[in-house]
């Protein structure tokens, strides 16, 4: 039914509606960082991990037994290596906004994009433009700004430092997603990821395992479901509309997070966490408008 209508829309119907899902996707982005703050010291990233994989296969299993073809891949081994990547980002993400200003750790994972442009320029070999050169130092300036005002705190700057790092492995699985996609459709993609995501995740959590309170699992069961819905919404964004104009509105985590950490925990951002969002913010974009300005350019051209 939602493709039926998806397809009878105006095109700029459409990215209205793929901008309102990815913008309820960031909100639940924000819901999720504070769901993980009122989880620490209490469940250990690992567990938390293993309960989120979990949850979205549950949410997919039903989907997967219906189309079984959606499991033939060419790349079962790069699944493999993708999906413990992928667990090893969303853990130190969770330790990072355990121990860090929810803000600062969300404002520096927007650089994973920078690190996709680094990798595909060292691993792919692709072209480095003016934009993409003034992004990348931007970006990583950005970051430096809102690390080094940790006052001395070596716990917060151990946080921030996760904090690059899952953006980095995120950027890694976005690489490898690059070579994976040309025989693997979206769908099987996500399928594998959160298959093997879960045996993977399985082991260190039974090493860091205590039994979570039942206050503790319910919150695990509805972080579960809101990243399974997330993710949900992104792919139904992703498909309507242009990647731009999606990944824009994803910088919303930023206020968002913001407002709840305020609100829940007494947080409230600084100006060098804003400033250096800024910088980042303004480094991913840079890239995405020097390309639309190329395309224009073409089409005048042509």
């Amino acid at each position: 039914m939602t493709a039926i209508i998806s397809n009878v829309m105006l095109p700029r119907d459409r990215t209205l509606l793929a901008i309102l899902f990815a913008a309820t996707a960031a909100a639940l982005t924000a819901v999720d960082a504070a769901i993980v703050r009122l989880l620490a010291g209490e469940v250990h990233p690992f567990v938390i991990g293993f309960f989120r994989c979990l949850c979205g296969l549950m949410t997919v299993l039903p989907w997967i037994l219906w189309r079984p073809a959606v499991l033939k891949t060419r790349y079962r081994w790069l699944h493999l290596c993708r999906s413990a990547l992928k667990l090893l980002s969303l853990v130190c993400g969770f330790a990072a906004f355990a121990e860090a200003a929810l803000a600062d750790v969300t404002a520096i994972m927007f650089t994973a994009p920078i690190f996709v442009m680094l990798g595909a320029w060292l691993v792919l070999k692709e072209a480095l433009t003016v934009s993409r050169i003034a992004a990348i130092l931007a970006g990583f300036a950005g970051a430096l700004i809102i690390i080094s005002p940790s006052d001395g705190d070596r716990g917060e700057w151990i946080a921030l430092m996760l904090a690059v790092t899952a953006a980095a492995l995120q950027a890694l699985v976005q690489l490898m997603l690059k070579k994976m996609s040309s025989t693997d459709s979206a769908e099987t993609l996500v399928v594998w990821n959160l298959i093997l995501t879960v045996p993977i995740a399985a082991v260190p959590a039974v090493l860091f395992w205590e039994t979570p309170t039942w206050g503790n699992l319910s919150l695990l069961i509805l972080q579960g479901i809101l990243g399974a819905a997330n993710m949900a919404l992104i792919t139904k964004a992703l498909a309507m509309a242009d990647a731009s104009h999606v990944a824009s509105v994803e910088f919303l985590r930023l206020p968002f997070v913001a407002a709840i950490a305020w609100l829940m925990f007494g947080e409230i951002a600084g100006l060098t966490t804003w400033g250096g969002a800024a910088l980042i913010i303004g480094a991913v974009l840079l890239p995405l408008a020097g390309s639309a300005w190329r395309r224009r350019q073409a089409l005048h051209q042509a």
